[in-house]
């Protein structure tokens, strides 16, 4: 069987209702052959995601990771500059090695709720990681461009705690089918 960890934060963490995380719940339901593990740790940045890598997601011999970081070095309060954040991006993709490397772009927030991160710095953020994938030859989801193209993209954004950031069922569906189109493209 193959594994799949999602590595990231809230976004890749959060349960939104159901038992287990929300993502890695629906993923599961529709991969088949797929041993789908949870790698997301709610409030982490690109820092976090380095201190942990070995632990929750080296050990596991995957043969495919999902990383999405970013809404939280994006985040006013705690950011962390554009440059480390892509460099840190780089060491994950290398740690992992970039041909089992599925990365993700921040999603766009509802700037209406939300006021720690904008849509502008967070394409920036987007921008970098499109970079690293370029650079490394991995795999690679634009999400916050995919995302944010949708007229209701902020009804995307709608989850239990509507901040704008952290996403409901339609917008984790959305993320699912980004998610099977390219690990179907990778494995199939």
């Amino acid at each position: 069987m193959e594994k799949l960890v999602c590595f990231g934060d809230s976004i890749t963490a959060r349960k939104e209702g159901y038992d287990t995380p929300m993502l890695t719940t629906k993923l599961a339901v529709q991969l088949e052959g797929f041993e789908v593990i949870n790698a997301g740790a709610s409030g982490n940045n690109t820092y976090d995601a380095l201190s942990r890598i070995e632990n929750d997601v080296i050990k596991y011999n995957p043969n495919l990771v999902t990383v999405m970081f970013g809404a939280n070095d994006a985040a006013f309060h705690k950011m962390v500059d554009l440059e480390t954040y892509k460099t840190n991006i780089y060491k994950i993709t290398q740690m992992i090695k970039p041909k089992r490397t599925i990365l993700i772009t921040p999603a766009p927030v509802d700037e209406k709720v939300q006021f720690a991160r904008t849509n502008e710095v967070l394409f920036d953020y987007a921008l970098s990681v499109n970079h690293v994938a370029v650079e490394t030859g991995c795999h690679f989801i634009d999400f916050f461009s995919k995302m944010i193209a949708l007229d209701n993209y902020p009804q995307m954004l709608k989850g239990i705690r509507n901040d704008g950031l952290h996403f409901g069922a339609k917008g984790y569906d959305f993320l699912v089918g980004l998610l099977l189109e390219k690990i179907r493209e990778v494995c199939y």
